[in-house]
């Protein structure tokens, strides 16, 4: 019997099959799926800002920022028994759901920075990014299969594709 494993808003998750992982509500925020091509361990990051910085708490949650989030997945996928030379990634997301008349539209361009600071990440950490289904103005919702391989994308208004 296999489950839908949730990964919430500054979230993250692993499964191993058949369970799959899923996050909704991706606008100008990241899916940062990475997965062990011989073990079959996945994870799931639903990362909302690209760098941790920008944090004004205390005690800062990882999974919110690009550069917290992937570190923090790569070490609940160790607990499982990945190996980095099989890892990759797919990630889906960073729209840019708004449009601004301001001068100071960087800070606004919360997506694109967001899909940048991700792949700066994933370089560093010598993981390949295989797909992409980023940028553009709309939500989607994602699910990874680890057994398949396959990133399902639904978009709002645009359908469902696989990557």
């Amino acid at each position: 019997m296999s489950e839908v494993i949730k990964v919430g808003m500054a979230d993250l998750q692993v499964v191993t099959p058949p369970n799959t992982i899923r996050t909704s509500g991706l606008g100008s925020c990241v899916g940062v799926v990475i997965y062990d091509d011989t073990s079959l361990v996945a994870g799931m990051a639903h990362v909302m800002l690209p760098t941790s910085s920008l944090s004004r708490q205390e005690k800062t949650n990882e999974a919110k920022y690009a550069d917290t989030a992937i570190p923090a997945l790569l070490f609940e996928m160790e607990k499982l028994g990945i190996r980095h030379y099989s890892l990759k990634a797919k990630i889906a997301g960073g729209a840019q759901m708004f449009s601004f008349s301001t001068g100071n539209s960087d800070l606004m361009r919360i997506g694109p920075r967001n899909v940048e600071a991700v792949k700066e990440k994933l370089k560093e950490l010598r993981i390949p990014l295989i797909a992409e289904d980023v940028g553009g103005k709309s939500g989607r919702t994602i699910e990874f299969n680890p057994k398949t391989k396959l990133l399902n994308i639904r978009t709002v208004n645009k359908g469902t594709t696989e990557i």
